[in-house]
């Protein structure tokens, strides 16, 4: 049985720095991609950042490029999410998410196959 968790989610201020961190178990982590998706209140989600199994192809969504890194480490199967310079519309449920492909299209959050419940992340003014 696969499982996705997420942690790391909390209330930080703007400006200030956050790091997510998922977890995998019951599939072979270094075959899939991951990806990092969010969703704020009253918007549909979206898919904020993908890493390939190898680690060395990302892809970032323009609101977030040159703020967040996907880093993995695939020898504890851990997916992190490091958020710098934190804005008001940041805030969202984060979620971590699976594909046993390429990134490609990995804004499209009906790309993923094996999802987390999420976290929360709020951004104070």
């Amino acid at each position: 049985q696969v499982q996705v968790v997420e942690s790391g989610g909390g209330l930080v201020q703007a400006r200030g720095s956050l790091r997510l961190s998922c977890t995998a178990s019951g599939l072979t982590f270094d075959d899939y991609a991951m990806g990092w998706l969010r969703q704020a209140p009253g918007k549909e989600r979206e898919g904020v950042s993908c890493i390939s199994w190898s680690g060395r192809s990302t892809g970032y969504a323009a609101s977030v490029k040159g703020r967040f890194t996907i880093p993995r480490d695939n020898a504890k199967n851990t997916l992190y999410l490091q958020m710098d310079s934190l804005k008001l519309e940041d805030t969202a449920m984060y979620y971590c998410a699976a594909v046993p492909e390429p990134c490609g299209n990995y804004l499209d959050p009906g790309r993923y196959g094996y999802w987390g419940l999420g976290t929360q992340v709020t951004v104070s003014s």
